[in-house]
């Protein structure tokens, strides 16, 4: 007897959480369904699309580097927030057809709710990186008041997402290389005020090069957040907190969008107070 699964595509594939974490909440509600994880190249999107469409056990599927764009044109339906953002990380039927959506922003959004829920005077989010995860976090950042900097190893890149996602603020693109050297930059009184300072990108991740940032060019007070999960304990979050700066790190994010999948696929929300056990699942 088949039963529903969801499931996680990309290519590579190997290194993704998601079955460990979608598999550990079926267990925690006793659902007779699973979640996968399913190689799929470029060339081979649209093959495996069509093959779900007619697969009534097919729930909807999680979709990871390189497909999140690729796949907008293959939908027949594109929900806020991935037609802000520009890209899709979830994809499920519905009424006859496939709906694309996007939970990364939510995901990223998730462990920032208290900070964001006080008024600031100000607030900065410096965030390094040009790619996919950048793009759900100018869109979600734009939309909560922040002034941005978006750094890339291409400014031009940068500057195209920010005049793409960042709406009507007054944000800047700059070389990623401005945040290796030291700055003695006086910055000003951050009272009431907001800073994040964000690794978007994969620089830091096991076999990437290693992210160069000079912690000097963060304000007091600043909120470091890294994307990456592997390592959890990254380079640049180890140098934030010997500043003495809070961290976030990179299963806050991967957690909470597959909270807002996983609903999705399953129709129950995420048994969410399981999260330290799930975090010790995943940094075995």
């Amino acid at each position: 007897m088949t039963k529903p699964y969801a499931e996680v595509i990309g290519d590579p594939i190997a290194q993704s959480k998601s079955p460990a974490i979608h598999n550990f909440w079926l267990g925690k509600l006793g659902l007779e369904a699973e979640y996968r994880a399913a190689h799929v190249r470029a060339d081979g999107l649209a093959d495996y699309l069509a093959a779900r469409r007619a697969d009534p056990d097919w729930r909807g599927c999680n979709v990871t580097m390189p497909h999140k764009q690729a796949v907008m044109g293959l939908l027949d339906r594109i929900d806020p927030p991935a037609d802000a953002i520009g890209a899709v990380n979830t994809i499920f039927p519905t009424a006859g057809a496939l709906a694309g959506t996007n939970t990364d922003a939510a995901g990223f959004l998730e462990p920032l709710g208290e900070t964001l829920a006080q008024t600031h005077y100000f607030r900065m989010a410096r965030i390094l990186g040009t790619g996919g995860a950048a793009r759900a976090i100018i869109t979600a950042l734009a939309g909560h008041g922040f002034t941005l900097v978006v750094a890339g190893r291409n400014p031009a890149k940068a500057r195209a997402l920010l005049d793409e996602l960042g709406g009507k603020g007054e944000h800047h693109a700059i070389d990623l290389a401005h945040f290796a050297d030291p700055t003695d930059f006086p910055f000003d009184d951050r009272e009431a005020c907001c800073d994040l300072v964000i690794n978007a990108s994969s620089l830091g991740m096991q076999g990437q090069p290693a992210l160069a940032f000079d912690w000097s060019h963060a304000p007091p007070g600043s909120i470091a957040y890294d994307v990456v999960t592997a390592p959890l304990d990254t380079a640049f979050l180890q140098g934030a907190r010997a500043k003495g700066h809070r961290t976030i790190d990179g299963l806050s994010m991967l957690i909470g969008q597959a909270a807002a999948a996983f609903e999705k696929f399953f129709g129950h929300p995420a048994p969410r107070a399981h999260d330290a056990e799930l975090r010790e699942i995943l940094t075995r």
